[in-house]
């Protein structure tokens, strides 16, 4: 049954909420997005070496631990209510997935077994000038240099841009859309730009006839980058499943505890009606963005349709929880000493990420229209 979890999914679980507890914490979350980096080093590596976190969805031949999306999923459900800042989802969700799908054992051995150890950032660089991620926004040029080729063009909005060591980009050839892997020391200008959400850095890339190894070509380049980031928008959805959750437990908290009138605010028809819809919203997210999980581990067929419903379903509810918290809490939630706003501020630009609601209702749309009446 969808999104009925396991005794080893549970003990997951709550082993990484434990541990994000402890180690990203409100206070650790401010400190963090405070640096330069952007994020704790020290709390990678211990996600990776004594929890093996990073590798857990990367097969044991490259150094990971073997298992599937669905334990991954569990994991990202926790980082969503912990808010944690890091290049975790970048390096895992797509760089590793993006090698994994481009079916490049060369590439695979090459870089798998350093991120499941946590010693290597990656990202995937695809969104361009143009809106939307269809086949025809990526313009980016690529040219063949020997048996090299050389990139040339900008990409925006790419996640720990800034911080990644290796990028996978998407790059237009004479014959159609490529994916290549760029060590990011052979050069490039990388500009980091303010985000509304502070938690999750990043950057405008700047190719200039930048040396790239060839990933997948022209006749699957399009159909590879496009499955990653069906479960890449599944994998956010799980996030903000987890999300919506926390925020959602910060204000019934909240309703039982503070008294107006002698009474508890949540003994009021408006606090309840909210905290009910709010409880509605994450029920439904949860199922969604867990079945859709389901779906990316089973490589069902209708992925793409599942992939927008759940990433849909779980930005309108991380967002809609996230403005009532903010709503219950009433004065304070309104302050940047309460984090309210962290989660709002998340929830928001999440929304943007891997297609925006309406994006995914327009794509559900058009699949609807072409099915026979």
């Amino acid at each position: 049954m969808y999104g009925v979890r396991s005794a080893e999914q549970r003990e997951l679980a709550a082993a990484v909420r434990k541990l994000l507890q402890e180690r990203s914490s409100e206070a650790a979350v401010r400190a963090t997005m405070d640096t330069t980096e952007g994020y704790d080093r020290e709390l990678a590596t211990l996600m990776a070496d004594q929890m093996g976190l990073h590798g857990i969805a990367i097969p044991e031949e490259y150094g990971g631990a073997g298992f599937g999306f669905v334990e991954l999923s569990v994991i990202l459900e926790e980082m969503g209510r912990a808010l944690l800042c890091g290049p975790f989802f970048s390096s895992v969700v797509l760089f590793a997935a993006a090698l994994l799908e481009s079916g490049d054992d060369d590439a695979c051995t090459t870089w798998l077994p350093r991120i499941a150890a946590g010693r290597l950032v990656g990202t995937v660089a695809f969104a361009e000038d143009a809106e939307g991620s269809h086949e025809q926004s990526i313009q980016l040029a690529a040219r063949r240099d020997g048996e090299h080729y050389l990139l040339s063009g900008r990409k925006r909005h790419v996640l720990d841009g800034v911080l990644a060591e290796a990028i996978v980009v998407a790059a237009r050839l004479p014959e159609g859309v490529g994916l290549f892997v760029v060590d990011t020391a052979l050069g490039l200008r990388r500009t980091a730009v303010p985000t509304l959400d502070r938690t999750r850095r990043q950057a405008t890339l700047d190719f200039e006839d930048t040396p790239a190894r060839l990933l997948a070509g022209p006749e699957q380049g399009w159909a590879v980058l496009r499955r990653v980031l069906d479960r890449a928008a599944v994998a956010l959805a799980c996030e903000q499943a987890g999300g919506a959750e926390r925020v959602l437990e910060m204000a019934v908290d909240y309703a039982k505890t503070r008294h107006q009138f002698d009474r508890p605010i949540g003994s009021f028809q408006a606090i309840k009606h909210k905290c009910a819809d709010m409880l509605v919203a994450v029920e439904s997210a949860r199922s969604a963005a867990r079945c859709a999980a389901e779906a990316v581990a089973a490589n069902d067929l209708d992925l793409e349709l599942l992939a927008g419903l759940a990433k849909t379903v779980c930005s309108d509810a991380f967002s809609l929880c996230a403005r009532d918290n903010i709503q219950i809490h009433g004065g304070i939630g309104f302050t940047w000493e309460h984090p309210a706003h962290l989660y709002y501020k998340r929830a928001k630009s999440g929304e943007a990420h891997f297609g925006t609601p309406r994006h995914h209702r327009e794509r559900m749309a058009l699949r609807a229209e072409a099915l026979p009446v």
